[in-house]
């Protein structure tokens, strides 16, 4: 009998999952390993042994052998998706040099030096002086060089979280080109190592022997040692295939390839992600990130804390809906629905700004989070609806920026990631993008992409064309409301849009008085 089960592997932020997949896109088992919280040895900073993450894999990997009807024996090949721009230092053995720095990781590199050169004076020149200096402080590996030079001197290679199991899947140094979301000298446009005369390697100083070597998704990055297979229980000789990113794997595993349909990942960070064929950025100097059909860029927009905002509400104001949903023996998410369809839309004109945390450039790095329009008739349910509609808004003007910049009119949302299993957010991001919003027949949709991704690298399937029509579906649809698009168009035009504008310069009186965000 022919091997056609596929093992994907998605290490996300709060979990591992190890999954097996049929090639119909069918979620055969599934086991789950929680992820402790990330450390924070100083505020804002957020940290985690790296052998943490090797661990849930191989707890995730022997649960899933553990489960009643698994036949490991008719697996054909594992693909390992995870969590992107989570930086990890080793020594020439392989082994951790320092915990892993996280990517909400928020400390930041002052006084580097401004990248010089006819770069520097072109920067200048453009304006975009600036966005450099961001970029450059935001790099952990400059961090690293400036404060911790003996871990940097030890060094034999970084790596992102998914080249670390990589290397300990297989015993090689070697990473997909659709993983390479950081703050790393990477020619985003090729999908390579950037040039030698390329601004990123002033910007981002590594010496280029500490970098690891690319596959694209589909290739294969090698095959399971005997020593992995004896600490995870998958056979040794297996093929190990490029995936991509858990964005760039939650596109695909929407059934995303067309660029008029976008996908929205309602997560920790919330994203909206279109397929393209021709390298665009929607942002100056914000590339596209590789997608995880290879040769293609996902054009992205982020909130760097999207649905964190989920949890945060829960915790300090869902104290309710925790001791319900402990009584009942539900998720307290499922309760805030009940919230959100207790208010009107638009939230009688409770309008919220989701910059809860800095950005690069619209929003900057001075921005906040802002509330306006409350009034005595506001109660915690207007909030926390005005909260859901103002990351939509943010989402529906990403889509308006991706579709100015390419030209490609978006006419299709997908929705994935833990807040889309809200019917209530669902419902309100159809009617404030006026369009139909679609959930992926399931869940794990970052999964099923990098199945998708094993299925095309073992030629089980022979295109992605193919795989989407054969591996993707349509789980439930939700049909925009005219009504409450006609309120909401009113409220984003006439509102929303303007707010950023007119509160950017009292967000840069706060930074100066404050010193909150820290500007370098």
């Amino acid at each position: 009998m022919a091997k056609e089960l596929l093992l994907a592997i998605d290490v996300g932020t709060q979990s591992t999952r190890a999954l097996i997949f049929d090639l119909q896109g069918n979620l055969l088992f599934k086991a789950q390993i929680p992820l402790p919280t990330y450390q924070a040895p100083k505020p804002g900073w957020a940290e985690l042994d790296p052998g943490i993450f090797w661990e849930s894999l191989c707890q995730a990997c022997q649960q899933l052998w553990a489960t009643p009807g698994v036949d490991k024996g008719q697996i054909a090949g594992v693909a390992i998706t995870t969590q992107r721009n989570v930086m990890i230092n080793l020594d020439q053995q392989g082994n951790p040099l320092r915990p892993s720095i996280h990517w909400s990781d928020q400390r930041r590199t002052s006084g580097l030096p401004n990248v010089g050169g006819l770069w520097g004076v072109l920067f200048t020149i453009s304006g975009m002086m600036d966005t450099i200096r961001y970029l450059q402080s935001e790099a952990k590996t400059n961090w690293i060089q400036k404060y911790q030079p003996e871990i940097w001197s030890q060094t034999a290679k970084v790596v992102l979280l998914s080249g670390y199991l990589t290397h300990r899947m297989t015993g090689k140094f070697v990473d997909s080109t659709g993983c390479q979301v950081a703050y790393l000298p990477f020619d985003y446009k090729k999908h390579t190592w950037a040039g030698k005369s390329d601004w990123k390697w002033k910007a981002v100083p590594i010496e280029p022997d500490k970098l690891v070597d690319l596959i694209p998704p589909a290739g294969l990055l090698g095959e399971v040692t005997s020593r992995a297979s004896e600490e995870t229980g998958i056979p040794a000789g297996l093929p190990l295939i490029a995936a991509a990113a858990d964005k760039a794997c939650e596109v695909l595993g929407t059934g995303t390839l067309a660029s008029n349909i976008c996908c929205l990942s309602y997560g920790s960070a919330a994203t909206i992600n279109t397929i393209h064929q021709r390298y665009i950025e929607v942002i100056p100097l914000i590339p596209p990130y590789p997608a995880a059909v290879p040769g293609s860029y996902s054009l992205e927009v982020q909130l760097f804390r999207g649905y964190w905002m989920v949890s945060w509400f829960l915790r300090e104001f869902g104290q309710n809906e925790q001791r319900l949903a402990k009584a009942r023996g539900v998720k307290p998410e499922g309760l805030f629905d009940d919230l959100v369809n207790s208010v009107p839309a638009g939230s009688m004109g409770l309008t919220l700004q989701p910059y809860w945390a800095p950005g690069l450039r619209s929003p900057g790095p001075e921005a906040k989070g802002a509330v306006i329009g409350f009034g005595g008739i506001h109660t915690r349910a207007y909030f926390y609806r005005a909260m859901l509609e103002g990351l939509a808004y943010a989402m529906r003007e990403g889509a308006e920026r991706t579709s100015k910049r390419s030209g490609v009119p978006i006419t299709e949302v997908r929705v994935a990631g833990g807040g889309s299993q809200s019917d209530a957010a669902a419902q309100l991001t159809a009617d404030i993008f006026a369009l139909p919003v679609s959930r992926p027949h399931v869940y794990e949709a970052s999964g099923l992409g990098a199945a998708m991704d094993l299925a095309v690298g073992l030629k089980l399937q022979p295109s992605f064309e193919t795989a989407v029509a054969e591996m993707t579906r349509i789980g439930q649809t939700f049909e925009p409301n005219p009504e409450n698009s006609k309120i909401y168009d009113e409220l984003y035009k006439r509102v929303y849009l303007k707010m950023y504008d007119r509160l950017v310069p009292l967000y840069k009186e706060i930074q100066d008085i404050t010193g909150y965000p820290a500007n370098d």
